[in-house]
């Protein structure tokens, strides 16, 4: 008894530290701009398409994405208290997730559809809602397809969100049983298996669309500065998670090297092996080496970049760390030095972040296997988006989704052979 009180008590204090950290992201917000013109611009948000490349810092302010990120953060983590989700690594990154690309994408009204429709599915399953809870956040990758139906197809303004919500209640309905049948594709080795399935569906939709003669284009939404008050605000953020990790747990440093020797394959749950304290270090260190990497090359910390950085802690919860994840940047720095293209540019920099997504196949087939897998991702997830029509936000888990396929296949051929 005393040990099921312990951990019910551990589950609290890790949900507070997940709270704490959305409360503070959505009062960063507050303080970078004046607070009630932020909050009002929330609804340039809602009535933004949002398909890629959609900066909320371009189309608002950085406080007011801010504040959108925190909020989204929030729910998420509300969420999936309120359904008694048991927190581990897999629902962090899936928080973290939502969090990030709530800086360019998700508001809080294209959200709400998707997630009715995977609860929806868990009652028609007869199931706990709990099981799917992060599920639900990872469908909430195509709240472009909402946005869009809503207010970019020139449709009667009632009838658009009528029909753009149940677009949405279907795409959360069939979601879950999709990602766990395109799981099989690339066996895991790409940790984005939710832009995988996402871009699926997208494309699904798409070709839909464009069979009515509907169409549209890609935008390129994007601040090209960097607000300083950001870094210094990122910085802060991330060593709070190491400082809090470290406090808090007796043998956070032995764990931690040991996360550092994890494969990332299969999908490697550093809160269940190591302990959630020791996670937090992990995410923490990760979080200061993807924001050193963005100013190191001189790329905007603006809405896509951050979000990719917050992407990269919330699967550092989840499979990544240092020694998987640098061989993927390096092939996809080679990639773009060798077609001439700058890191400096924001769509670099972030398919180098996401790319990350491929860890795995650095982890369990070391260094130049990596490197290959980052540079053959720089190389297609320029080319795939057109498919979906920008409307799967995570694009470069769609990407990274055949390059696992293709390339794992093959590495293991040599290693059979071996």
């Amino acid at each position: 008894m005393l040990k099921e009180v312990n951990n019910i008590n551990s589950q609290k204090v890790q949900y507070r530290i997940l709270y704490l950290y959305s409360i503070l992201i959505v009062f960063a917000g507050l303080l970078m701009g004046p607070p009630l013109e932020s909050i009002k611009q929330l609804w340039t948000l809602v009535i933004s398409p949002c398909y890629l490349f959609t900066d909320y810092f371009y189309i608002s302010s950085i406080g007011t994405a801010l504040i959108n990120s925190g909020l989204l953060m929030f729910l998420a983590i509300f969420i999936a208290n309120v359904s008694k989700t048991e927190i581990s690594g897999l629902l962090i990154a899936s928080i973290f997730i939502v969090t990030g690309f709530a800086l360019f994408g998700k508001n809080l009204y294209n959200v709400v559809s998707i997630y009715l429709g995977v609860y929806l599915y868990s009652r028609f399953k007869k199931e706990s809602f709990s099981k799917y809870v992060t599920m639900a956040n990872f469908a909430t990758s195509l709240t472009p397809l909402v946005s869009q139906v809503s207010y970019g197809m020139n449709f009667e303004p009632v009838s658009a969100i009528i029909l753009a919500n149940v677009i949405g209640l279907i795409v959360g309905f069939i979601f879950s049983p999709l990602a766990n049948s395109f799981a099989a594709i690339h066996r895991g080795f790409n940790i984005y298996n939710g832009g995988f399935t996402s871009g699926i569906i997208g494309m699904l939709f798409m070709s839909i669309f464009r069979m009515t003669d509907y169409d549209h284009f890609s935008v390129k939404l994007i601040t090209d500065k960097t607000d300083n008050r950001l870094v210094i605000f990122l910085f802060i953020f991330f060593l709070s998670m190491i400082i809090t990790g470290y406090i808090k747990g007796k043998k956070t440093l032995k764990e931690y090297s040991r996360i550092l020797s994890y494969s990332g394959m299969p999908k490697t749950d550093f809160v269940a092996l190591e302990g959630f304290d020791s996670a937090l270090v992990n995410m923490g260190i990760m979080g200061i080496s993807a924001t050193v990497l963005a100013l190191i090359f001189k790329a905007p910390l603006n809405g896509l970049v951050t979000g990719a950085i917050l992407t990269v802690v919330g699967f550092s919860a989840l499979s990544k760390n240092l020694f998987n994840t640098i061989p993927i940047v390096v092939g996809v720095v080679l990639a773009y030095t060798l077609a001439g293209r700058f890191m400096s540019d924001t769509v670099c920099m972030i398919n180098a972040l996401f790319a990350t997504s491929l860890a795995p196949v650095a982890g369990v087939y070391g260094l130049p296997a990596g490197m290959l897998a980052g540079f053959l991702h720089a190389v297609l997830v320029g080319n795939l988006a057109y498919l979906h029509g920008w409307m799967n936000l995570y694009n470069n888990g769609f990407s990274a989704g055949f390059i696992a396929a293709i390339l794992v296949g093959i590495l293991e051929i040599f290693k059979k052979e071996k």
